[in-house]
């Protein structure tokens, strides 16, 4: 595997255990405010982010490719108001939109396909990702200033469930 490209891979996995830190603390943002359907939207958005770091981990072991485990930053943002994490998490689903992009295009560049290939399910998932904030912002701006509303959104928020991701590397 051409180095950068597994430099890249190995900062990937280091990125997406940070968003799960990231995520972790949205959702101790909301449960600090009781909105236990919106902690449980992002727990389950931890998990997921872990899986990702996972996924790029084992790639790494299955193709003979040394992995490197860096810290993991702690997460800075400040959040005032209901609807801020909701915006910082859109805007960092789109920064590793462009971290994958870019993995993308270093192995393109080298004709390492099995990489772009194993890449290819990361792209479509952050297009969901991207679209999943989207919709949570579109719905706390409709619903989320009258408290039956932000009621009914936390409870469909909790109704979230875990589901593993069936890559098959």
């Amino acid at each position: 595997m051409d180095k950068k490209v597994l430099d890249l891979l190995n900062q990937q996995i280091n990125k997406e255990l940070y968003s799960a830190y990231l995520y972790l603390d949205v959702a101790n943002f909301y449960t600090s405010k009781g909105l236990d359907g919106f902690a449980n939207w992002f727990e389950v958005q931890a998990k997921e982010e872990q899986d990702h770091a996972m996924l790029i981990y084992q790639y790494l072991h299955n193709n003979n490719q040394d992995v490197v485990l860096e810290a993991i930053g702690k997460p800075d943002q400040v959040y005032k108001e209901l609807i801020d994490p909701l915006k910082a998490a859109l805007v960092h689903e789109e920064y590793v939109t462009s971290l994958i992009h870019n993995i993308y295009g270093a192995a393109q560049s080298v004709n390492d396909f099995r990489t772009v290939q194993f890449l290819d399910w990361f792209v479509k998932e952050q297009g969901e990702e991207e679209k999943n904030s989207t919709d949570l912002i579109t719905k706390m701006e409709l619903f989320g200033s009258e408290a039956k509303g932000l009621y009914m959104l936390d409870a469909e928020l909790k109704t979230r469930v875990y589901a593993a991701p069936s890559l098959v590397l």
